[in-house]
C-alpha cells in the first residue's frame, strides 16, 4: 500500500510513521498507549525494533496489530533506528525511546508541529520533561539523562523527513551506545541543508534507576565524543549549543589505568628479572601518580566521582593484567618469538573494526598512542581481541585471538585500550 503523502496540500495533516527500538524495557506499552488509543491522526506505521541480542519472547505491548516488530540483534541503537526507518514508508519518521511518557495529545501535537513545518525543514523535535529523583543527589548516568531535557536534536522525541534521512544515508551505525548517534545524524541533515526546529508536543522521560556501576559503564561515552570529534571538527558541540566537555580531565584521570595496565603486563613478560623490576616499579609509579590525581581531581571537583573511580581501578588492574599477560605468552604458539601483551578491549570503545566487529584496532583510541611507544621497539606484540558483543575473548580461546592478532602485525604502538576496562 502506498501511504500519501498529505504534505503536498497546505492544511492536511502529514503522513507519519513512529519508529521505537527497544531493549524489552516494561515501560514500553506506556510508550506506546497514546498511538494506539484512538490516537488522531493515527500513525500510518508503528514499527518496534526489537535490539536484544538473544531471541526471546516478543518485546511487551506489542500484540497490537497495528504493531510490526522487527529484530536487529542487539547491534545498538544507530542501527535499530536505522533498520526501522528503512521498513517505513511515510513522508515523516518519527523516533521514540522505548522508556518515555507521551501526553495524551501527543499524536494531535504532532501532527500541529509537522503541519507547520516549512518545506526547508528536516526535522522537528518534542519537548522532553525529566524529573529528577527525589531526595538525592543523582548519580553520573542519571546526570547525563536530566540534561536531555535541555539537549537539541535528541531521538528521544524527534520527527524527521523521509527525504532527510534518505540524503544522509540514516544512521552512522558504528555508535553501538544510546549516545551521540542523534547528534551526528542531526548534524549530517544539517550539512545537507535541511533545517531543525522544535515543535510543541510534549513526552517525559524518566530518570532510570542507575547504581554506581552503570556510572562507571557511562564513562565510556567519552569514546564517542573522541568519533563525533573526528567525523566532525572541534566545533561539533557548538553547533548543538552543548558546553565544552569533559573528555580532557577524563583522560587524565583515566589514561594512567592504560599505562598501569600496560606497565603491569610488562612486568610479567618481560625476559629477565632486572626487566621486571623496572617494570615492576613504573607500575607502582604509575599507580601511585593515579591515586594522587583521583583526589586532586575530586577535592576541585573538576570531574565525575565515577571518572575518578575508573582511575582508582589502577590498582587492582595492575595487579591482575600480569597473570593474564603471562598466562597468554606461556600458551602462544612457539612460532612467536617474542613475549606477547594482549589487551583485552570491548567493542563499546567505537574503534573502527579493521576485518570485523572482533578485530578492532587499539591504536584509534585516544590513550592508546603514547603508554607503549617502545613496545614494538622491544620486540613485543601488542593488541586487542573482543568477541563480536564486545566481551573480552574468554577461556583458551585468548591464546589464539593473540597470535591472529599478532601475525596482522598491528600498528604500533598499539596498547592501553584496557582504560574501557569499567565499562
Amino acid at each position: 500500500m502506498t501511504v500519501p503523502d498529505r504534505t503536498a496540500h497546505p492544511g492536511a495533516e502529514p503522513a507519519y510513521s513512529v519508529v521505537v527500538p527497544t531493549v524489552g524495557r516494561p515501560e514500553l506499552p506506556r510508550a506506546l498507549r497514546p498511538l494506539l488509543a484512538g490516537a488522531d491522526p493515527a500513525p500510518a506505521e508503528i514499527v518496534v525494533v526489537d535490539d536484544r541480542p538473544a531471541p526471546g519472547p516478543p518485546p511487551p505491548g506489542t500484540g497490537h496489530p497495528a504493531v510490526r516488530v522487527l529484530r536487529s540483534g542487539g547491534r545498538g541503537p544507530a542501527c535499530a533506528r536505522d533498520l526501522g526507518w528503512r521498513a517505513t514508508r511515510a513522508p515523516w519518521v518519527v523516533f521514540l525511546d522505548d522508556d518515555v511518557v507521551p501526553d495524551p495529545d501527543w499524536c494531535a501535537a504532532l501532527a500541529a508541529d509537522l503541519a507547520g513545518a516549512g518545506d526547508h525543514v528536516g526535522g522537528v523535535q518534542g519537548r522532553i520533561e525529566v524529573p529528577p529523583p527525589p531526595g538525592r543527589r543523582p548519580t553520573d548516568a542519571e546526570r547525563g539523562t536530566l540534561g536531555l531535557a535541555g539537549a537539541a536534536w535528541i531521538t528521544a522525541d524527534m520527527a524527521y523527513r523521509r527525504s532527510a534521512l534518505e540524503a544522509v544515508d540514516g544512521f552512522d551505525r558504528r555508535f553501538r551506545r544510546a549516545y551521540r548517534e542523534d547528534t551526528d545524524i542531526a548534524l549530517r541533515v544539517l550539512d545537507a541543508g535541511f533545517t531543525l526546529v522544535r515543535g510543541r508536543r510534549r513526552c517525559v522521560h524518566p530518570v532510570r534507576d542507575a547504581g554506581l556501576w552503570r556510572s562507571v559503564a557511562a564513562q565510556a561515552g567519552n569514546a564517542d565524543d573522541v568519533l563525533m570529534r573526528r567525523l566532525h571538527g572541534r566545533g561539533w558541540r557548538d553547533r548543538v549549543a552543548e558546553p565544552p566537555g569533559r573528555f580532557r580531565r577524563h583522560v587524565a584521570a583515566t589514561a594512567a589505568l592504560g599505562g598501569a595496565v600496560a606497565a603491569g603486563a610488562l612486568a610479567a613478560a618481560a625476559s629477565s628479572a632486572a626487566d621486571r623490576r623496572a617494570a615492576a616499579r613504573r607500575a607502582a609509579d604509575r599507580r601511585a601518580h593515579t591515586a594522587g590525581l583521583a583526589v586532586a581531581l575530586l577535592l576541585l571537583r573538576s570531574v565525575s566521582r565515577t571518572a575518578a573511580l575508573t582511575a582508582a581501578a589502577t590498582h587492582p588492574a595492575a595487579r591482575t593484567t600480569p597473570r593474564r599477560a603471562a598466562g597468554t605468552a606461556a600458551t602462544a604458539p612457539a612460532a612467536l618469538a617474542a613475549p606477547l601483551i594482549l589487551v583485552l578491549a570491548a567493542a563499546a570503545l567505537l574503534l573502527r573494526p579493521r576485518r570485523s566487529p572482533a578485530d578492532a584496532d587499539p591504536a584509534q583510541a585516544p590513550t592508546a598512542r603514547r603508554p607503549l611507544t617502545g613496545t614494538r621497539s622491544a620486540g613485543r606484540a601488542a593488541g586487542a581481541a573482543a568477541s563480536p558483543r564486545g566481551r573480552p575473548v574468554p577461556g583458551n580461546r585468548t591464546a589464539r585471538a593473540a597470535a591472529a592478532l599478532s601475525v596482522r602485525a598491528l600498528p604500533a604502538p598499539a596498547a592501553a585500550a584496557a582504560a574501557a576496562a569499567a565499562a
